[in-house]
Parts: structure tokens; C-alpha cells; sequence
């Protein structure tokens, strides 16, 4: 089998290498280019966090806009009729032998 002998050494130049200590300067190149895809990350999620932020609060107001009609129809009309606020009062008919309810 024939082998080309350049198509070898393109290969060959892919093969592992014994690894060599890095220099200061390559060690200060990869902080700096590590500083930067961290601000660029940073300014990404924030740039993403207002588009969420900003369509979460039209879509709100959208619908807030669209209920309208709704929400002054159902104060106007209570569903059942009389609504009243507060405590209730139960009389207790001694006649009945009512016991009054303890959650027992």
C-alpha cells in the first residue's frame, strides 16, 4: 500500500505533544480572555433578562387591558348575588338540639 508521506505529516502534526509549561504571558493572555467572556456572558444574560422582563410586562398589561370588561361586569353582578364582607353569624336553635361545631 502506498502512503504520501505529506499527507502523513498533516496528520501527524494533530498528534499529542508533550505538554509544556505555560509562560507568564500566556497565563496572563488566558485570564484576560477569560475576563472577557465573562463580561461578555454577563452583559448577554443581563441584555437577556430585560427582553424577558419587558415582553413578561406587556403581556401582563395586555391582558390586564383585555379583562377589563370582565372584572368591572363581575363587580357590578357577584356571582350568587348579595356578597357581604365579614364574619359569620350562626344562630344556634336550642329547639333542634344543635350542638355547635367544634371540628370533632
Amino acid at each position: 500500500m502506498y502512503t504520501d508521506r505529506r499527507r502523513t505529516n498533516f496528520f501527524r502534526q494533530f498528534g499529542r505533544q508533550p505538554a509544556q509549561p505555560r509562560s507568564p504571558l500566556q497565563k496572563l493572555l488566558a485570564v484576560v480572555v477569560a475576563g472577557g467572556v465573562f463580561v461578555l456572558a454577563l452583559m448577554f444574560s443581563v441584555v437577556l433578562f430585560a427582553v424577558v422582563l419587558t415582553v413578561g410586562a406587556v403581556a401582563w398589561g395586555y391582558l390586564w387591558w383585555k379583562s377589563r370588561a370582565i372584572r368591572k361586569q363581575m363587580r357590578d353582578n357577584p356571582p350568587g348575588g348579595l356578597v357581604l364582607e365579614g364574619e359569620v353569624i350562626r344562630e344556634v336553635n336550642p329547639s333542634r338540639n344543635d350542638k355547635p361545631d367544634n371540628g370533632v
